[in-house]
């Protein structure tokens, strides 16, 4: 699956009671945390015992709040067949797949089941409960985090030019050059219209551009080097200002949710 995982959080094994050679350390809301686990998170992470005790406990939270999404198994079949279709396989095909490389099938319905309860979690506890910026506040953001939106001062590259549209699709699929103009250019980043200069941010270098029109000439673009530094006006790096601020806004309102759920969740200290 090629969505990112939301939260943050980390994934974290579930011992059976069979496997807790060394007891629990700990009840949160119901849901055993094992010393093993503390120990196991600490190795993994690199992280003090207190933080993997902080990790694991946040993690039962999680799982308590997950309690109470509601989730068909309509959904989960609908969510399946998406991913399937995105990776150019069958449903059946993703099943032989799987089974391939020793994962069963319920393992898989239900980790989607539970990614798909923490996003619908996330949008309705947390993503709704955040209000729309003014343009003041987001103003405030850019200049308290100038640095974050700062951009290449130039962009050189390969331009490949031509009037006819099959030539084109010829290059874009062997990269011929055949009925192509091809040039080298160097553009000031301060010079370039937005959706242009997002594109090519967008592009690594030794990458080619998608194909667009460029007033009666199809172009594409191929990255050669990205020099220099410089600030994006506000204007301009509104968009990229907006989505930063999102992030930490979510990230801030997911924190306080849990930290208010940490204050009243029951919680017992065995050992």
């Amino acid at each position: 699956m090629n969505k990112r995982i939301l939260f943050g959080l980390i994934a974290l094994f579930t011992f059976t009671y069979a496997q807790m050679v060394d007891g629990i350390a700990m009840i949160v809301e119901g849901e055993a945390v094992t010393t093993a686990e503390i120990r196991a998170v600490q190795h993994m992470r690199h992280v003090s015992k207190a933080k993997a005790v902080d990790m694991l406990v946040l993690d039962r939270l999680q799982k308590a709040a997950m309690k109470d999404v509601a989730l068909s198994e309509d959904e989960v079949d609908a969510k399946i067949a998406s991913i399937a279709a995105q990776n150019n396989v069958t449903v059946p095909q993703m099943q032989k797949i799987l089974k391939q490389r020793g994962t069963s099938w319920s393992q898989y319905r239900s980790t989607i089941r539970d990614a798909m309860k923490k996003e619908k979690f996330y949008k309705e506890k947390v993503i709704n409960a955040i209000p729309s910026p003014t343009d003041d506040e987001l103003k405030i953001f850019y200049k308290n985090h100038k640095k974050e939106f700062t951009i290449p001062s130039s962009i050189t590259m390969n331009e490949y030019s031509t009037e006819d549209e099959e030539a084109m699709k010829r290059f874009v699929q062997t990269h011929s050059t055949k009925g192509i103009r091809v040039r080298t250019v160097t553009k000031k980043s301060k010079e370039l219209n937005p959706a242009l200069l997002s594109m090519l941010l967008q592009t690594k270098n030794g990458d080619y551009t998608r194909p667009f029109n460029a007033g009666g000439r199809y172009v594409v673009f191929k990255i050669r080097s990205k020099r220099g530094k410089i600030n994006m006006p506000f204007e301009a790096a509104k968009p990229a200002v907006l989505r930063s601020w999102k992030q930490q806004q979510q990230s801030k309102a997911l924190k306080d949710y849990f930290e208010k759920m940490k204050a009243n969740a029951d919680i017992q200290i065995l050992r």
